[in-house]
């Protein structure tokens, strides 16, 4: 849902810039003629077109966010416990000597 969302914006953003950077093209004269008058007429429908895209994307998060609300959910198990340390002591044991091919009693670590 966050990516819808984002996607939106992101659309919403690219449409805003094109539709800002379109200005009307003024010919030019080629003769003394004087230019005619310009009639403003406040009825474009650039604002129309700006309120329906902020509607959608409105729309849409509170839509999404309605859908997202209820209904079961899935919750991943806890993972399971460490396993236990290895038990471990200590035992004298007669091992070889690689020096002069004799024995001698070594402390060992012994774990489980």
């Amino acid at each position: 849902m966050n990516r819808l969302i984002h996607s939106a914006v992101a659309v919403a953003l690219a449409v805003g810039s094109i539709a800002a950077s379109t200005g009307s093209a003024m010919a030019q004269w080629r003769d003394n003629r004087p230019p005619p008058p310009r009639h403003y007429h406040h009825h474009d429908n650039g604002s129309a077109i700006a309120g329906g895209l902020a509607a959608g994307v409105i729309g849409g998060i509170i839509g999404g966010a309605i859908v997202n609300s209820g209904g079961p959910r899935y919750i991943d198990p806890p993972p399971p416990p460490p396993p236990p340390p290895p038990r471990c002591w200590f035992e004298d044991r007669r091992v070889p000597n690689a020096y002069d091919g004799g024995w001698h009693m070594e402390s060992m670590r012994i774990c489980q």
